[in-house]
């Protein structure tokens, strides 16, 4: 009979340990919530051993933002084939695994991390910290989203949609954690088609736009979200 060894983990090993058992803490609870100890206590060692790599629960938090924030960037890559209606649910998909996974660590990103840390009062440089991961998550689910309308030099009403809907969809994830009122699927279809009628009342005074519509459009498979919006809107204006 063998006893097994248990292996001392290297720092860096040691500290993406302790970003991954705080986020999982921050994903469960609000991270106001989570103490020093928790965090200990899950990783197996003492709070002093917390203290030799982090300098405190706020460079932490941040560490764990910092990689909340890469994931959450990563679920708007999707490959660029089929219609873009179905391309956007798919990351609208992964978006809201996303959210409903690490609900209260996602509503303390959107809202800009924790209002006061264990270890003593947000600093200005902590919460610029923070906004300029939240930044880079929009900017790349902008370009993202770019990229899945092949457009590299976007006019200025394209620009004032994309950047609408993203924030439309941070806000409504926020609105939705809060009692889950409607159906999650339901929401991501949505979402998708908010985009396109985003577009389409830009079209609509944009011939720009408009060119940018009818791409967008055909190649959209009449059960779609685009194609049933369509549809639906047809329904209505008869």
């Amino acid at each position: 009979m063998t006893t097994g060894v248990r292996r001392r983990l290297g720092v860096e090993e040691r500290r993406q340990q302790l970003i991954g058992v705080a986020l999982e803490l921050f994903s469960q609870r609000s991270p106001d919530e989570v103490s020093i100890d928790e965090i200990a206590s899950a990783a197996g060692i003492s709070r002093p051993l917390v203290y030799h790599y982090f300098p405190g629960k706020l460079s932490l938090y941040e560490a764990a933002l910092k990689r909340a924030s890469e994931d959450l960037a990563a679920r708007f890559v999707e490959p660029q084939e089929g219609p873009l209606g179905a391309r956007l649910l798919r990351v609208m998909r992964r978006f809201f695994d996303f959210v409903d996974d690490h609900g209260p660590g996602f509503s303390a990103l959107m809202r800009g991390g924790p209002a006061v840390p264990a270890d003593g009062v947000r600093s200005r440089d902590a919460v610029s910290r923070t906004n300029a991961l939240v930044d880079a998550v929009r900017q790349a689910a902008y370009v993202q989203i770019l990229a899945h309308l092949q457009v590299q030099n976007p006019p200025a009403r394209l620009e004032l949609v994309i950047r609408s809907w993203i924030s439309l969809v941070e806000s409504t994830a926020l609105i939705w954690l809060d009692g889950r009122r409607i159906p999650r699927r339901e929401l991501e279809a949505q979402l998708v088609r908010d985009f396109a009628a985003l577009t389409a009342v830009s079209a609509a005074y944009d011939d720009e736009m408009g060119a940018l519509l009818r791409r967008m459009l055909g190649d959209e498979p009449a059960d779609g979200p685009f194609g049933d919006l369509v549809a639906r809107l047809v329904t209505l204006a008869s």
